[in-house]
């Protein structure tokens, strides 16, 4: 994006890819259909030290901006859910292409394989040393832009060279951790998280910091799903998530809805038709399911109750930077200017994406973000 609005100003840019090829996150995102934004995108959508710092990018490039970007290259986009928008023909290909080609058309230079080594600042701005074919090479210019992504997929080549050129010009770099990412359950809870492997149930998941209203995933070795990866930014090892198993619905009162119209019905019979069987049935190692309504004491309502709309867990861990969406931290914001994302420390020294310590939401958040800090930088440059 950086390149291409470059080239529109008649500016020339190389870009330095370390794959055989573009847009290797890309091409993976959103299952391969990649949710390119967000209707609803703001800085609210966006974990930062500073909450504040991506208002100016997205004042200066909006997500009207991006959808008229992209249909002006031959893409419309799909609202799914919760405002995501995706390529009518579902294809990540489809925005690749739009970049490839226009980087073709204006002239900006892609040189693959190329492994950055160091960057060096010089009197007429700094000198980069990159392999490429087992051979070293060098190339000077005026100015350089990071937007090397951040740690999540290690397979596709993903490397922290954005925080270790932050962290030799004397940048300060805010801790990063995996996020939207799934969370991890061990020792004595495992097994009954195993039985549950498969079982998708719509929630609300909170913490202090925040909560969340979309499916969760039960599965072998945890928890995943929209909600568990939005809440996933928030949480961090030691802490407990919070998860209200039926949110549009309150169970205390269909319990006794239910005792007035049949008594005899037995609790599990009555989580059989709020859950699927599977998951009521595994249940019963928490809750008196066998016996009916009208037997289940105020001690046995408040524990269904709890455990139901109050759900509990302490996640061991999280499943890492290869099934991490995005990375949290990065190259503090106090470090670059809002409106160019220049280093204020070095001149003509760029960071933009999720290198940055801005990260979004699950949902076409951080394709803005990539997006709005690309068009910035290509203003300044």
């Amino acid at each position: 994006m950086c390149a291409v609005q470059a080239g529109f100003l008649g500016k020339r840019v190389l870009i330095l890819e370390k794959n055989d090829r573009p847009g290797a996150k890309i091409l993976i995102s959103g299952g391969g259909r990649c949710n390119y934004t967000n209707l609803y995108a703001s800085a609210q959508q966006f974990i930062s030290q500073n909450p504040h710092f991506c208002k100016s990018a997205f004042a200066q490039w909006t997500v009207d901006d991006t959808i008229s970007f992209f249909e002006a290259y031959g893409i419309s986009g799909k609202e799914k859910t919760l405002g995501q928008l995706f390529p009518e023909t579902d294809k990540a290909r489809d925005v690749v292409n739009i970049f490839a080609n226009l980087c073709a058309d204006l002239g900006q230079q892609i040189y693959y394989y190329a492994t950055v080594k160091s960057i060096e600042q010089t009197d007429n701005g700094f000198e980069i040393v990159y392999e490429q074919h087992m051979r070293e090479q060098k190339i000077s210019a005026p100015k350089v832009v990071m937007a090397s992504g951040g740690l999540p997929v290690v397979k596709l080549g993903a490397t922290d060279i954005g925080m270790r050129v932050a962290r030799k010009f004397g940048m300060a770099v805010v801790d990063t951790a995996p996020a939207l990412v799934p969370l991890t359950i061990t020792g004595k809870d495992q097994p009954w998280y195993e039985k549950l492997s498969g079982n998708s149930i719509f929630c609300r998941v909170w913490n202090d910091e925040a909560s969340f209203e979309e499916n969760i995933l039960f599965t072998h070795w945890g928890l995943s799903g929209p909600a568990i990866l939005q809440i996933s930014s928030y949480w961090k090892p030691g802490e407990f998530i919070y998860i209200d198993l039926l949110p549009t619905q309150n169970l205390t009162e269909l319990i006794q809805q239910e005792r007035t119209i049949n008594g005899k019905k037995t609790l599990l019979a009555l989580l059989s038709g709020l859950f699927t069987r599977k998951f009521a049935d595994a249940l019963a190692d928490r809750l008196p399911v066998q016996k009916n309504l009208a037997s289940l004491s105020k001690a046995d309502v408040d524990v269904i109750e709890s455990l139901i709309h109050n759900f509990k867990v302490k996640p061991a861990g999280d499943k890492g930077y290869d099934k991490a969406e995005v990375m949290r931290g990065g190259v503090s914001t106090d470090e670059l200017s809002s409106k160019t994302l220049e280093a204020k420390k070095v001149r003509g020294l760029y960071f933009g994406g999720e290198c940055v310590d801005v990260t979004g939401w699950l949902g076409g958040y951080n394709f803005q973000w990539a997006w709005a800090s690309g068009f910035v930088i290509a203003q300044a440059l």
